[in-house]
């Protein structure tokens, strides 16, 4: 029996609302940081979120094949270096600053998924929304803050690609059983040594909720999101992150926006609503062996929803 085309929930939405649970989880996060640090709270984060998956999924190690193995442990790498660099560069920079920053990299991959000129008018809007919103004009600059935000917009990006690419050959939530873990362990040499003799009940507990709001559910989200629409639809569309930021300090810190900002933000959501269109992926796009399901109803095609070459989609 075939659901409905769009499905029970939208790829759209499944995006969004990771992304409100991502800037929920950060801002939260920060009460943690002076006590174990960025890299600290980073590692305890990922391996309270380790557990909770593997309490949730089995791994799919049966189904885990030799060519799959370069895909996993980088998108493994791709999560915690995202996750360390984006807790460092929050120490140092501005909430919404950080997350401009870090969006180059979706921003990147959107446009390299693209075809001609045309196919950047959307980044290229979105990245002016993002200015807009961040206004890096009205402040000092701190390099390190910038670089260490440049690094994570490198891990978001190479996160896009490969979650898709593992979302596509394993079905459930099986991978993140598989990525998670490998995110801690990566960690766990530099975050260890700055928790350890900090951690108390009480903040393994503040931990284990934090890692249900990231990286548990929006992980999950944006990985069945993934499955349902292209890089350059989902990579556009995470321009809203920025606007996210911006209204969550709006309903809780009371601030409020510049006109400028409000600006960047009806230009981010314009970019985000436009990218949707042929943004929906062919239910044939999962490669040959995948374990996963195809995405359940009929997939709006176009140009950039079928895959292109048998090489794209190894």
């Amino acid at each position: 029996m075939t659901t409905s085309t769009n499905g029970p929930i939208p790829p759209w939405a499944l995006t969004i609302a990771a992304m409100f649970t991502i800037q929920l989880g950060s801002a939260l996060s920060a009460g943690l940081m002076p006590t174990l640090g960025p890299i600290g709270t980073a590692w305890l984060r990922l391996s309270m979120g380790a557990l909770i998956l593997l309490l949730l999924a089995r791994p799919p190690l049966r189904s885990l094949r030799l060519r799959d193995a370069p895909a996993v442990l980088g998108l493994g790498v791709a999560t915690g270096v995202m996750s360390v660099t984006f807790l460092a560069a929050m120490e140092r920079l501005p909430l919404g600053t950080a997350v401009a920053i870090e969006f180059l990299g979706p921003l990147g991959v959107a446009a390299l998924q693209g075809r001609g000129v045309r196919s950047l008018i959307l980044p290229a809007t979105a990245l002016a929304g993002v200015v807009l919103l961040t206004e890096p004009w009205a402040g000092q600059v701190d390099l390190i803050g910038v670089g260490f935000a440049a690094m994570g917009g490198i891990g978001w990006g190479a996160y896009v690609l490969l979650t898709q690419k593992v979302g596509d050959r394993f079905s459930g939530i099986g991978a993140l059983a598989l990525t998670i873990p490998i995110a801690a362990v990566v960690v766990a040499p530099f975050g260890l040594p700055q928790a350890f003799g900090h951690m108390t009940w009480e903040i393994v507990a503040v931990a284990t909720g934090l890692a249900v709001l990231i990286p548990v559910l929006p992980y999950i989200m944006e990985m069945r999101a993934l499955r349902r629409m292209t890089h350059r639809a989902f990579g556009t569309l995470l321009a809203l992150e920025p606007a996210i930021a911006l209204l969550l300090g709006m309903v809780v810190l009371t601030q409020s926006p510049s006109v400028l900002q409000l600006v960047g933000i009806l230009l981010v959501v314009s970019a985000g609503a436009a990218a949707q269109r042929g943004g929906r992926r062919h239910p044939h796009a999962l490669p040959p062996d995948s374990d996963a399901q195809p995405p359940y109803g009929r997939e709006v095609t176009g140009s950039d929803a079928a895959p292109q070459t048998r090489q794209e989609r190894s």
